[in-house]
């Protein structure tokens, strides 16, 4: 599977479309993971990229943490209000993977306390996820055709037009 900095050298269409809608929309995404009963949940997180990595962060103890302990499968989706997709949006799709290294935790805090002011600093993490990602597409509608840019691993991106 592939980590963000890889998938950004591979990808990096879908990875610009992917940051640009993810800082427009001040870190907003929407995350589908599995219920226990296995039909899909969506979430509103903020996934946040650390150290050329991104991952899902928020609240600990959430439904969508239970859901992704149990089940890694996601799918995170940057947050589209425009039905007419002027400004493109992005899918991604993998396994999460806790991330179990404490230092690498205490320089997450200390990121995200240097940025926003939430002090995490010296808090014990119930879990920060990792991504390792299995595919991405995005989508951008311009000059009256739709591109629908799709990626798998080892592939190059490639691009459909609908007109």
């Amino acid at each position: 599977m592939v980590g963000w900095a890889e998938f950004a050298e591979a990808a990096p269409r879908i990875a610009a479309i992917f940051t640009r809608r993810h800082a427009a929309t001040g870190n907003l995404c929407m995350l589908a993971t599995l219920r226990s009963d296995g039909f899909p949940r969506i979430s509103p997180m903020e996934p946040r990229f650390f150290e050329g990595r991104l991952f899902l962060v928020g609240m600990p103890g959430t439904t969508k943490f239970r859901d992704l302990a149990r089940d890694p499968r996601f799918c995170l989706h940057t947050a589209t209000v425009d039905t007419q997709v002027t400004e493109g949006d992005a899918k991604l799709w993998g396994l999460a993977r806790d991330e179990p290294d404490i230092a690498l935790h205490q320089r997450f805090a200390d990121d995200l306390f240097a940025d926003t002011g939430l002090d995490l600093r010296g808090a014990e993490f119930d879990h920060l996820y990792d991504i390792d990602l299995t595919g991405a597409s995005a989508v951008e509608y311009s000059g009256g055709h739709l591109d629908i840019t799709i990626w798998n691993p080892g592939q190059p991106e490639r691009v459909i037009r609908k007109h």
